[in-house]
């Protein structure tokens, strides 16, 4: 009977026109960690084990059907220009349904066995025989269909000292509609491209290419990139597991992903790396983590570091995350056991996190003088960085410049919430304000609170925030106030700027401006951002528009696609210099710039610049902030007379546009183009050109005490010179394009190519995304 129904599941499976799999443990993209040199030298690319054969032997009774996931809504669009006017906005759509309803679980294929027939009568002396009962009937498998649910799914693959291999998948109908690659430091953050080897900087772009429309066997099945194998097969791992914690019905009985994942407290003390085999725990390492966020070397353990390792470790393997604290090590044992559940969390195929990581951006409640706000990194539920900024009322960091008290309590209150690991609840500014600054860091922590809304896999009630949001057109003419509920602007307040970029006082204004002032508010009360200028005034209409639209972009749920900050970049360089922007962004729009040409000596010239750039300067300074977007600042007409300076700023600043993605659509270690670095004491210079992404030709300046390119070269010079200039094709990597050193025969080339080195560093960093 049971060779019936075996048979009978697998020709309906070998029929069934779509894949099934039977609730058996996930298939394993094992990639051993290894060091950090061997990424030079990589294993052979790991494939995924087939998956289990549908045809395994039915259970005594039918296995439960596991209850769906809680499905993620997909990835929140970049914030788009309010609507026209600031009435309420339809609720948010619903969650997408997963793209196939699962099989239902099939009826028993064998048919329980024919009640015997009747004895014949028995002799007068016998007694009847007793009649057999019928065989039991065979439970059949529960077999599911791999419906994958759309959504937006994290993972990381298997960890080792330098950090993790991670990527965040956008799956859409079982395929990867969208894919970011992540290759975090040891605290589990993503970093710059150029951070890594050498080898992996072309292997974003070649990885995400090969992986975009993959479905879950397809991924499994790219190749690796060379040069980067192990990075490559942690990428492809962590999609697999991206795929796995999608699915609808999660496989019966697996609860972790097998392999070793690592997880770090909040406070970025301890790192852990925990082992899984079987579901089972089976190992865990305990690493201190220094300042810098690095693995404290195991040979440089202090007493105490090496004390606390060794008394905490067999607790946590013990107890995992309900290790009790260790007499002695109290402090120690909470963030151990803190980064033993980061761990856990990573490891786990049926993640319950409410939010999704990444980085996230809020303001806190605004007024008159200004407001807060905080950048903030979300992994598995917890805050893990938070970067704190007071602004003024022209919406920009104060920085240093802001009141002594606030920039005193920066630090307490990044670190209280760091402690917290999240925004704190229930706030009480008696309690968990600093003092001196109870009002900062109330707003800091309602933007640390507002930022985990954004984070959200299923978003809350309405598109915007309730409260008090500020808005300042990208100009700084118009300062506004508006408060906001259940998606209505229920009043504003209007200030103007002065002369001196200071609000003009409301005791201060003319007559004429304070009749200007309230239409200006009447108009945008009723109408919004599709009020009407007002005749003779359409400058500051317009003005009064785009900060409303600033304010309620602030106000938004919705996270947007650039960083608020200030960016800077440059334009491709030649002999004599380089063009340089420095760009301020707040939600994607640019409300600052400040341009200069600067010499190869890295300085700027100021009045010594060509007439005609110095002419241009203030007109493309205007232009830019009139467009006010990285496309329209593309579109801003050369200055004549300056052609080739307008077109190197305008790049310098699609650059530092590039710089501030949130999300890089072509993530790459380097822009393409010609950059310049100068050693610290302005003696050398190195011009670096870029092509596909990495430093393929270098040439190298001697430089006056002015800053010109000086001629007549020694022996020892001309011999740096030429070895930096003629040791690469020009096709491939430079030879000093990747942790270059100093080198020479004698100490004075020695010193020569270490000023040399200096400015290729410098040149490298202009040059990095």
């Amino acid at each position: 009977m049971k060779k019936i129904i075996s048979l009978t599941v697998s020709a309906a499976l070998l029929l069934a026109p779509l894949a099934y799999t039977i609730n058996a443990p996930a298939l394993n993209l094992k990639v051993d960690a290894v060091s950090a040199a061997s990424e030079e030298a990589p294993a052979a690319t790991a494939k995924p084990a087939p998956k289990p054969a549908a045809t395994a032997k039915p259970a005594p009774k039918p296995a439960a059907t596991p209850k769906p996931t809680h499905k993620p809504v997909a990835t929140p669009k970049p914030t788009h220009k309010p609507a026209a006017t600031p009435k309420a906005t339809a609720k948010p759509a619903a969650t997408p349904k997963a793209t196939a309803k699962p099989a239902a679980t099939p009826k028993a294929t064998a048919k329980p066995a024919a009640v015997p027939a009747a004895t014949a009568k028995p002799a007068a002396t016998a007694k009847p025989t007793a009649t057999a009962k019928p065989a039991a009937t065979a439970a059949p498998a529960t077999v599911h269909q791999a419906v994958y649910q759309d959504g937006v799914y994290v993972a990381y693959g298997d960890a080792y000292s330098k950090g993790t291999e991670g990527a965040k998948v956008t799956i859409k109908d079982g395929k990867i509609a969208d894919i970011e690659l992540l290759r975090t430091s040891p605290k589990i953050i993503d970093r710059n491209a150029r951070e890594n080897y050498s080898g992996v900087w072309v292997a974003y772009g070649l990885m995400k290419d090969r992986l975009l429309g993959k479905t879950r066997d397809g991924a499994a099945n790219v190749d690796a990139v060379s040069g980067a194998t192990r990075t490559s097969n942690g990428w492809k791992l962590s999609v697999d597991r991206a795929f796995q914690r999608s699915l609808e019905h999660k496989p019966a009985g697996a609860v972790y992903f097998p392999g070793v994942h690592m997880g770090v407290d909040p406070e970025g003390k301890y790192a852990v790396f925990a082992t899984y085999e079987a579901n089972k725990l089976t190992e865990v390492k305990l690493y201190p983590l220094n300042a810098s966020g690095d693995f404290v070397d195991e040979k440089a353990y202090t007493p105490e570091q090496a004390a606390a390792v060794a008394a905490i470790t067999p607790a946590l393997l013990a107890k995992g995350s309900a290790a009790q604290p260790v007499a002695g090590f109290e402090a120690e044992t909470k963030a151990a056991v803190n980064a033993f559940w980061d761990a856990e969390q990573n490891a786990s195929i049926d993640n319950k996190a409410a939010y999704i990581d990444g980085f996230y951006s809020s303001y806190g409640t605004a007024r008159s003088v200004g407001v807060e706000r905080a950048d903030i990194v979300i992994r598995n539920g917890k805050l893990v960085d938070v970067k704190l900024y007071r602004l003024g009322t022209n919406l920009i960091d104060r920085g240093a410049t802001a009141y002594a008290e606030v920039v005193k309590a920066n630090a307490p209150m990044t670190a209280k919430l760091l402690a917290n690991g999240s925004y704190i609840a229930n706030y009480d500014e008696k309690v968990d304000g600093i003092s001196g600054a109870t009002e900062s860091s109330h707003g800091w922590n309602q933007a640390v609170e507002r930022a985990f809304e954004k984070a959200l896999k299923v978003p809350g009630e309405g598109q915007y925030f309730e409260g008090k949001f500020a808005g300042v057109d990208n100009q700084s003419k118009v300062f506004l106030l508006a408060d906001i509920a259940a998606d209505q602007v229920t009043g504003i307040k209007l200030s103007l700027f002065g002369a001196d970029g200071k609000l003009i006082a409301d005791d201060k204004r003319t007559e004429e401006q304070k009749a200007l002032v309230d239409k200006l508010t009447a108009g945008l009360l009723a109408d919004g951002v599709k009020a009407a200028d007002i005749a003779g005034q359409e400058a500051l209409s317009a003005a009064a528009k785009a900060a409303l639209t600033d304010a309620l972009t602030n106000a938004s749920k919705v996270q947007g696609t650039y960083k608020d900050g200030t960016f800077t970049a440059y334009g491709d360089a030649y002999d004599k210099g380089t063009n340089k922007a420095e760009v301020t962004l707040r939600n994607g729009k640019i409300v600052n710039v400040a341009l200069s040409r600067v010499g190869m000596n890295m300085v700027d010239l100021g009045k010594a610049a060509y007439a005609e750039v110095q002419k241009a300067i203030p007109v493309l300074t205007a232009s830019f902030l009139a467009a006010g977007t990285r496309e329209g600042a593309q579109d801003v007409d050369a200055v004549s007379g300056a052609t080739s300076s307008s077109s190197a700023l305008k790049a310098a600043v699609d650059r530092a546009y590039g710089k501030a993605e949130i999300t890089e659509p072509d993530k790459a270690a380097y822009f393409d183009g010609i950059f310049i670095g100068a050693s610290a004491d302005k003696t050398v210079n190195v011009m670096v050109t870029t092509k596909y992404n990495v430093p393929v030709t270098m040439v190298v300046y001697f430089l006056d005490d002015k800053g010109k390119v000086r001629y007549g070269l020694n022996d020892d010079e001309l011999t740096v010179k030429y070895e930096i200039e003629n040791t690469s094709n020009g096709k491939g990597l430079h030879k000093y394009g990747y942790r270059a050193a100093a080198f020479g025969a004698n100490d004075a080339q020695k010193a020569i190519s270490a000023k040399a080195v200096e400015a290729i560093k410098a040149a490298l960093e202009a040059a990095g995304k």
